[in-house]
């Protein structure tokens, strides 16, 4: 079994933070809910080890790249609320707590055949996927609406259009593709500071033009 490769491991905001004690990124991850870098921290800590316990348990590798991708969103919304000290046993720490979770979602999860799976982890890394469905939800509802017709249904301006006029909605398919476009730069915007430098910019290549980003989107 060959665990996957995260680039962001390597980027430098990531390493600079690989001399933090697991408390000491969870209290950071609490207190700035506005950036991405520590939760990235951990899961790039912890990665191969949940990765590890969902391979051998997950019937196709489709499905357990899938199963690690909501395993990690869980872990990611579970994160926030997270406090150690209230658990009883003094042998819990993060990584039991992890592993826990992790069993529990292979246990739980309810997992669609492979042919009706449209995550791909080597296009969207989980902590990508955890912030770009934050920044959705804080696009407007007409906005959200086309980036996931056009993203997850692959649906055309033509046939967004129609979909959205017959919703009542007046507009042609050259303005669903300016919406388009502005939905995609309102959505980079949403996204953390730091989860944009890891994941949208080149650190070797600084002065690159930056494109806007079409994040992608997936059914569960």
């Amino acid at each position: 079994m060959q665990i996957p490769h995260f680039p962001e491991c390597n980027h430098s905001l990531i390493q600079s933070l690989f001399h933090y004690s697991d408390q000491e990124l969870l209290i950071l991850f609490q207190r700035h809910p506005d950036a991405g870098q520590y939760f990235t921290a951990i899961f790039c800590r912890y990665s191969p080890i949940v990765y590890t316990l969902i391979r051998h348990s997950a019937r196709s590798p489709v499905q357990a790249d899938y199963l690690f991708a909501i395993t990690w969103r869980h872990i990611y919304h579970e994160l926030g609320g997270l406090d150690l000290h209230t658990f009883n046993s003094t042998a819990t720490n993060l990584q039991s707590w992890l592993i826990n979770v992790t069993a529990v979602c292979i246990n739980t999860a309810k997992l669609p055949a492979v042919e009706e799976i449209h995550y791909s982890l080597q296009d969207v890394s989980p902590p990508l996927w955890c912030y770009t469905e934050q920044a959705l939800n804080r696009l407007q509802p007409v906005q959200r609406l086309i980036v996931l017709m056009s993203q997850t249904f692959h649906w055309s301006e033509t046939r967004i259009a129609a979909y959205l006029q017959a919703e009542g909605e007046v507009i042609s398919p050259a303005q669903v593709k300016t919406r388009l476009v502005e939905a995609y730069q309102h959505l980079e915007a949403a996204l953390p500071e730091d989860i944009q430098e890891i994941y949208l910019r080149r650190e070797a290549q600084p002065s690159a033009s930056e494109t806007a980003m079409e994040p992608a989107v997936y059914d569960e």
